[in-house]
């Protein structure tokens, strides 16, 4: 399954679209993440060595997220709510939970309404989609299809089910 580019075009464009429509938020396009284990804070040298690397947003959540959607065929985006700059920030103070809990409860209505928006703009016809999500497994099976046991076929028809006729 190719991952690529983890997030789907198509709802990116669509979440991006809409916060810009809602006028009084601020929104960064792009960037790279790098998805940590967490929930921890980054020590000063791993900050340091992220930044190095050219990573934009540190985070511990969406790229699992995003492979599972990819290899089930959803269309997968992110909207990062920014709460703090990671300690490699000379100017800024220390990460503090109370810091992100903070900004974190201030993002939540930003985030409730760029979903209102995009919620109402996602096709119901997923043939209409111009993104390849909906056919990421179409080259993944491997094994020839007559090789493929009785079980696994039907353990696995939910997601492989229309791969396999």
């Amino acid at each position: 399954v190719t991952f690529a580019e983890p997030f789907c075009p198509t709802l990116s464009d669509l979440l991006l679209s809409s916060a810009h429509e809602l006028g009084d938020v601020k929104v960064h396009e792009g960037g790279t993440y790098v998805c940590i284990e967490g929930p921890l804070f980054s020590t000063k040298a791993e900050s340091i060595v992220y930044r190095s690397w050219g990573m934009d947003i540190i985070g511990m959540t969406a790229l699992p997220e995003a492979k599972l959607a990819r290899e089930a065929e959803l269309c997968y985006a992110m909207v990062a709510c920014a709460t703090d700059y990671d300690c490699w920030h000379e100017s800024e103070e220390s990460v503090t939970v109370e810091m992100v809990v903070g900004n974190l409860s201030a993002n939540v209505a930003n985030a409730q309404r760029i979903l209102r928006s995009v919620a109402q703009k996602i096709p119901a016809d997923r043939s209409a989609n111009t993104c390849e999500c909906p056919s990421a497994l179409s080259t993944a099976i491997m094994t020839e299809r007559s090789r493929i046991p009785a079980e696994a076929k039907e353990k696995y028809s939910l997601l492989i089910g229309k791969y396999l006729s």
